[in-house]
């Protein structure tokens, strides 16, 4: 037999170079025995192999090892190398020879199976950064922002001379030396300050999901993805500065300012939505749960009431802290604490009012989404259509993702309404829609692939809204003695926590 070559090795225990070139060396003499087996034993290892075409993957046990155990390790290990190598080459595995000890990693630790799969793996190994994603969604919209107020200076300059021509005066000076030049020099001085002030990222940037073409961000209106990024990232709590081009220079210093202005007395709303429908359709769960958070920066504003104003028609169970008088808010939906006396925390977030939602009625449903997968002569021909059914949400950075067939390469798209991304390492078709409101409350995706029906489910649907579903605010804040009103600011966030059609 040919002499074997390692080209990735990964130990999981303490072991010399020379003694694992010694197993190694005498593997391929162990399987000249003609036997038809996936393992070969010595006096004191076992070894567990498996063909990959012309490749071997090779994994050396002690004999007093589970050998189930390692036939399923070594399973996992081989699954492991298609995602990541696009053919069993030589070339490709050494291209990627980090990234599968990566994942060998997580298989395997100190001699011992992890209990983990493949997808636990996949996520594992991604290492996501959310602070990259602020980075990025940030710089864009800063660059995009000072090219756009670059463009309104020069429009003014412009509009300047001419009046200035058709007065018979002189023109302002451009790029010279002239008061003008002065003016528009200080105002780059400026732009550039401001995005050097407000980038203060943790860590380098990673890709941005691709966008297209935008109009004003205004309700109703597509914005880019980015910038829904953004909004989502301010309702979910993140610090980000902007550097707000559109306006004045002198005003371009105000950069530092938050975006959300936060009172001495701050109220977080958050919704969490869980649901599950059948691709024939029917409601299978649906479960939301919300929450109000009070935050207190003074505690000359400790003893304060809550009004609050439920406008709910779907049936939600409302349950109140226990130091929340319960009488009170029964009675008058007023939230304050039993002991009036009392403060409520001060820098510290507080859940006062929690509310849950489980239902399978399908007029409940936000996002309705049918799928159709139809088999043709090529494969298979997949509609896709959505509908808002509550006209009240406006749903920003929606994204539907779609599972493909491995193997069969990238869609063939026909019609679609927003965006679309097709990721070949997942296997995944996302479109992507910047905003689903009352003005655009439905759309369809048209695509061809090879492949069967059941290969497109289950359906993943992620967005994030301003506005929560069950209809749950805070009007009015006063003090517990004198009734006095109270300035305080408000998130409202209504999040995906699952959404799949099976």
């Amino acid at each position: 037999m040919s002499t074997f070559l390692a080209i990735v090795s990964r130990q999981f225990v303490e072991m010399t170079r020379t003694r694992i070139e010694g197993l190694l060396a005498a593997f391929p003499k162990l399987m000249n025995t003609g036997k038809q087996h996936t393992f070969v034993e010595t006096e004191s290892v076992r070894y567990v192999y498996q063909p990959m075409e012309k490749l071997y993957m090779v994994l050396i046990t002690t004999k007093n090892s589970n050998i189930l155990e390692d036939l399923e390790t070594l399973r996992l290990f081989s699954r492991v190398i298609p995602e990541y190598c696009r053919a069993l080459e030589e070339n490709e595995i050494s291209e990627h020879c980090f990234d599968l000890i990566f994942a060998f990693d997580e298989i395997v630790a100190l001699g011992y199976r992890e209990n983990v799969n493949l997808a636990q793996i996949r996520t594992f190994t991604e290492m996501d950064s959310h602070e990259e994603k602020v980075f990025r969604a940030v710089r864009e919209t800063q660059e995009r922002e000072a090219k756009a107020e670059m463009r309104r200076k020069a429009k003014e300059l412009q509009q300047a001379r001419r009046d200035a021509e058709r007065q018979g005066k002189k023109a302002p000076g451009f790029g010279g030396f002239g008061s003008s030049a002065v003016s528009g020099g200080s105002t780059a001085a400026m732009i550039t300050e401001t995005i050097i002030e407000t980038d203060k990222p943790k860590v380098a940037p990673a890709p941005a999901r691709p966008s297209g073409p935008s109009k004003a961000l205004k309700l109703g209106a597509k914005g880019k993805e980015v910038d829904n990024f953004v909004d989502k990232l301010k309702s979910e709590g993140e610090t980000i500065m902007s550097s707000n081009m559109g306006k004045r220079t002198s005003e371009a210093a105000k950069v530092h300012a938050p975006p959300i202005n936060m009172e001495s007395v701050h109220m977080k709303i958050e919704e969490k939505i869980t649901l599950t429908c059948g691709r024939d359709g029917g409601l299978q769960n649906m479960e939301l749960h919300g929450m109000i958070m009070l935050r207190i920066s003074d505690d000359k504003f400790g003893r304060i009431r809550l009004h609050v104003e439920n406008e709910d028609k779907k049936g939600v169970q409302l349950q109140t802290h226990p130091n929340v008088d319960k009488k009170l808010f029964t009675a008058e939906s007023l939230i304050g604490l039993k002991n009036p006396e009392k403060s409520f925390p001060v820098n510290s977030d507080v859940g006062v009012l929690k509310w849950r939602l489980q239902t399978t009625e399908e007029s409940f449903i936000p996002l309705t989404i049918n799928c159709w997968p139809s088999e043709s002569g090529n494969g298979c021909d997949v509609n896709i259509e959505y509908e808002l059914q509550e006209d009240n949400l406006e749903l920003n950075d929606v994204v539907i993702t779609i599972p493909l067939p491995s193997g069969v390469g990238a869609p063939v798209i026909g019609e679609i309404d927003g965006e679309y991304r097709h990721d070949s390492r997942r296997n995944t078709l996302e479109w992507c829609l910047p905003v689903i409101d009352a003005k655009n409350k439905s759309g369809s995706l048209e695509f061809s692939i090879p492949g069967q029906p059941n290969d497109f489910f289950p359906v993943q649907v992620s967005f994030i809204s301003k506005k929560n579903y069950c209809n749950i605010q805070v009007t009015k804040v006063t003090q517990v003695d004198g009734n006095s009103p109270v300035r305080f600011s408000t998130e409202t966030t209504f999040l995906v926590d699952k959404y799949e059609i099976l």
